[in-house]
């Protein structure tokens, strides 16, 4: 099973619960544009020095996270690159699997340049679909599972970042052992809002730009949840939000995000985009009126088949993170 995101809109009364999530929110669809910003930067891979593997030797691993070079704190690759001016070596400080770790690395001036043997980033961009805004709080939600670091897989530790407008050109479809994608055309200075938490249950932040307080929907519980009929909203080529039919299979409310199993049965969504499609994560999924879940995996095998997480436990982790 593969994550749909790639690296994808409020109360008027509160629940009687603990959480102080809505009850009704403004449901999305609308693609959007991500962009964040790690603490810190991430070796991604390495390349050889005079023929010698300086990362490697030193004991570097992919994904680690460099938080300080020397004592300087270093929270993006300018920051390293104003460090590392001399041939010499320097003491990194890095965090693997949430430790933290030194590492002396001597670096080589080579073609008039400083070399590491490090590849690094300190940033990803991507698209996904806006699953819900609070218009009492403006907290948004998106996504339905975390953002990864491609080469490691580990959980991006983001500083910060935002959403903005993103516009579909074409799809590429996806078939049974390969999920197809949205494209994209990004236009990064329309930006929505903020990217403040990067969670299992998806991506928050604030929703800054401003919006008409329309499609509100009530929250659906999970004990509201039944199988059969229901839809999803998203946007293919056209660049509407548009609502596909699907059926659910099973619930569980057991797994963490895992919780609604679902088959894309819409003919005109499974002859644009041959099912579940990256950038498609987020979609929010209804049924009877009421939100109930969003989007968040694809079952490579079967591209038709993927799996939700309940709205409420995502509108949870928006309230706790905030909070």
């Amino acid at each position: 099973m593969k994550k749909m995101g790639i690296f994808l809109m409020i109360l008027f009364l509160f629940p009687f619960s603990c959480w102080a999530y809505s009850n009704r929110i403004i449901v999305g669809g609308e693609t959007i544009g991500i962009e964040v910003h790690s603490k810190g930067v991430y070796i991604v891979g390495f390349y050889s020095v005079t023929h010698k593997n300086l990362g490697v030797d030193a004991g570097f691993q992919i994904g680690d996270n460099i938080l300080s070079v020397d004592n300087r704190n270093v929270s993006t690759i300018e920051d390293l690159n104003h460090i590392l001016v001399e041939e010499k070596t320097y003491q990194f400080e890095v965090l693997r699997n949430e430790k933290k770790k030194t590492i002396s690395l001597r670096v080589i001036y080579e073609d008039g340049m400083i070399r590491t043997g490090l590849y690094v980033k300190d940033q990803i961009n991507g698209i996904g679909t806006l699953s819900y805004i609070d218009p009492e709080t403006n907290i948004y939600g998106s996504l339905g599972h975390e953002i990864l670091e491609s080469a490691s897989r580990q959980k991006f530790a983001v500083k910060d970042g935002y959403i903005y407008e993103a516009k579909v050109t074409s799809i590429d479809k996806s078939r049974n052992g390969l999920t197809g994608s949205k494209n994209a055309l990004l236009k990064r200075k329309n930006i929505y809002g903020t990217v403040e938490f990067n969670e299992e249950e998806g991506i928050f932040g604030k929703y800054t730009k401003e919006y008409l307080p329309d499609g509100i929907m009530e929250v659906g519980e999970s004990k509201d949840i039944h199988t059969g009929k229901a839809i999803i909203r998203t946007v293919i080529a056209d660049n509407q939000v548009r609502e596909y039919d699907i059926d659910i299979k099973a619930i569980n409310e057991d797994n963490s995000n895992k919780n609604i199993l679902f088959e894309i049965t819409d003919k005109a969504l499974l002859q644009e985009a041959g099912g579940i499609v990256q950038g498609m994560s987020g979609s929010p999924i209804i049924q009877e009126d009421k939100i109930i879940g969003v989007v968040n995996y694809v079952i490579v095998e079967d591209t038709k088949m993927g799996y939700g997480i309940f709205i409420t436990t995502m509108l949870k982790k928006g309230d706790e993170v905030f909070s």
